[in-house]
């Protein structure tokens, strides 16, 4: 009879690593979405400056290392816009934009993904709760009645 509790304070361990596993991968997506939303605040930055500089405006453009130099705005109506992989194009400034707009709905539907993908670990975590109380549970009924059946045996004697 002591067997079959060590088998279930064993499950009941791997039940908890298992948890542990599913909080960290949790932990990993939520910095995923983060880092989404950082590069999405990016794009963001960089639509409301395409949309209101001008030419011959002052910006501070960075260089590395927290370094920035001013520089002078030559031509707005041509915008070098990342595509990808290292690769960039020079775009009309209505086309960059909608590259840009492109490239946050891209990143709406990365984070809504992720976002699915942390509500699937949750769900499962919270069913491995749920069977983990129940064996819980289940060891401490066993234990009562071993003491009822110990003392029951105590009395007859």
């Amino acid at each position: 009879m002591m067997g079959g509790g060590q088998q279930q304070q064993q499950q009941l361990q791997q039940l908890s690593q298992e948890l542990e596993e599913i909080d960290q991968e949790i932990e990993a997506k939520e910095a995923e979405i983060e880092d989404f939303r950082d590069e999405k605040a990016g794009v963001d930055d960089a639509i409301e400056a395409i949309d209101t500089l001008d030419d011959g405006d002052t910006v501070q453009l960075p260089l590395g290392g927290g370094a920035y130099v001013r520089a002078e705005v030559d031509d707005m109506d041509e915008i070098i816009v990342g595509l990808g992989g290292g690769y960039a194009a020079e775009q009309e400034s209505d086309d960059a934009v909608d590259a840009l707009e492109t490239k946050q709905d891209s990143l709406d539907d990365r984070i809504s993904g992720v976002q699915g993908e942390i509500s699937e670990l949750e769900e499962e975590s919270a069913q491995i709760e749920q069977r983990a109380q129940q064996m819980q549970q289940q060891m401490q009924q066993q234990q009562m009645q071993q003491m009822q059946d110990m003392q029951g045996e105590g009395d007859g004697e």
